[in-house]
């Protein structure tokens, strides 16, 4: 038997361990791996988008996309704008406003009450009934007021601190005209001065935080009027720089393709300068509407509440005075800077000047002279007050002073002076309320005009560049 022995092969070498993979962090094919290929990621598309742009459909491809996210970026800021906008205008005059007379109304209403109970004092006898139920009114409109003005005081820098003083110190003013009045009916001298205290107490804490109060409320007024007439410039340079994009782009496609017009980007093109007039018309009439609101609104009520404001000092300082019996030179001081605030030293300046010059034809005018009138009257009424007093004549000065049915007197003068005041406030208001309101009817359907307005350009600008692609297929 013959075997066959068979020489062995070579012997397969052992598998070793796997290449490390190269320093940079690729992988075999080239690419970056793991976290550092995430990283990567942009780059990526960056250089994808140079190699697709040095071809024409590439190109095309990117003016395409960029035309359509700069349409859609700035039709998102253009609407928002006018959407802020609106939103501002509705705030003031649904919002703003109002808690601004109503503040104005907190220091009409305590101010009112103040004079009111010290006239209702002066009284001989059993108290008024109308000097009383005019004094409860007074003290029930500022609290309902207040209630109003500090609804949004924890959103109001400022406002916090004079609502919790008013809310504090309102309580123990009404009770010590309550013990003035009850000390007074038993004949007690002692209740003038718990009266007089009341009035220091309205007089050094009370009316400051009220007008504390109206001043935060009236610039935050202010501020949001700014606000409501200022330029949108994001909006406009983006729509500005849409616009020149798209006539770039048709200058571009005009030269490869030597056709004169594209219909999509001539589409685009409209939207855009149609939401550019549209806008551009929308805004500078509203912001004239309501920077007219502002100037023969709200500017000239708030000279004429600082004159109301004035007056309603004075008058207190006028009854005060009274019931100081000889010891009221301080009141009558105060009454004196008061009225030369409100008419002047001479009587023909201050306050009403400032608002006969602001408020020169309309309603408006007609109360301003009224009030005028009325203020000179007060003004002689007052020195016949004092000509009395000061002879010695106290309830003859009394009568002058608090009787409402005496023709030449103070109190039927200075009621002529605070209603005609009212009046040319209410005028003011609603003046101010139609033109804001007549901006804010300029905006309507302007936010989303704008929105379907810019999908119609981004929409144009596919179609357009669409059908140039379609050439190189």
């Amino acid at each position: 038997m013959t075997s066959t022995a068979t020489a062995p092969g070579p012997t397969a070498p052992a598998p070793g361990p796997p290449p490390p993979p190269p320093p940079d962090g690729r992988d075999r094919a080239g690419g970056r791996s793991g976290l550092l290929g995430l990283l990567d990621l942009p780059g990526q598309a960056v250089r994808a988008i140079i190699r697709s742009a040095a071809t024409t459909p590439g190109r095309l491809t990117v003016i395409a996309v960029g035309l359509v996210l700069l349409a859609l970026v700035a039709g998102l800021a253009a609407t928002l704008s006018v959407q802020d906008r609106d939103d501002t205008i509705t705030g003031v005059i649904d919002h703003r406003e109002p808690l601004a007379a109503a503040a104005q109304q907190v220091y009409k209403s305590l101010s009112d009450a103040d004079a009111t109970a010290a006239s209702a004092f002066l009284s001989i006898g059993t108290e008024p009934p109308e000097l009383r139920s005019r004094y409860e009114r007074d003290i029930a409109e500022a609290g309902a007021a207040l209630a109003k003005a500090a609804s949004d005081s924890s959103d109001v820098a400022g406002a916090a601190g004079p609502v919790d003083v008013l809310n504090q110190s309102l309580p123990v003013y009404t009770g010590l005209v309550e013990t003035a009045r009850a000390n007074n009916r038993l004949g007690y001298p002692v209740g003038a001065s718990y009266l007089r205290e009341a009035s220091e107490l309205m007089r050094a804490k009370i009316l400051p935080a009220a007008q504390d109060l109206y001043r935060v409320d009236t610039e935050r007024l202010v501020e949001e009027q700014d606000s409501a007439t200022g330029f949108p410039w994001l909006a406009t340079i983006l729509v500005l720089a849409l616009l020149a994009a798209l006539i770039v782009a048709q200058v571009y496609l005009t030269r490869r393709t030597n056709r004169l017009l594209n219909v999509g980007l001539v589409v685009a093109t409209a939207a855009v300068v149609v939401s550019l007039l549209w806008g551009a018309v929308a805004l500078v009439v509203q912001g004239s509407l309501v920077g007219s609101g502002q100037d023969d609104g709200s500017h000239r009520v708030d000279v004429l509440v600082r004159a109301r404001i004035a007056a309603l000092q004075a008058r207190a300082d006028e009854t005060l005075t009274l019931v100081a019996r000889g010891d009221g030179a301080a009141y009558e001081k105060d009454f004196g800077t008061n009225a030369a605030q409100l008419v002047g030293p001479d009587g023909q300046g201050g306050l009403l000047a400032e608002a006969r010059g602001l408020i020169q034809d309309g309603d408006g005018a007609a109360k301003v002279a009224d009030a005028t009138k009325a203020a000179q009257d007060w003004m002689k009424a007052h020195k016949q007050v004092r000509d009395q007093d000061n002879a010695g004549a106290y309830q003859e000065a009394v009568d002058a002073a608090v009787l409402e049915d005496k023709t030449d007197g103070s109190a039927p003068a200075f009621r002529r002076l605070d209603d005609s005041l009212q009046a040319a406030i209410d005028v003011g208001r609603q003046e101010f309320l139609d033109d804001t309101h007549g901006g804010e009817a300029a905006l309507t359907l302007l936010a989303p005009g704008l929105a379907v307005l810019a999908v119609v350009a981004a929409a144009g600008v596919t179609m357009g560049i669409r059908e140039r692609l379609r050439e190189y297929r």
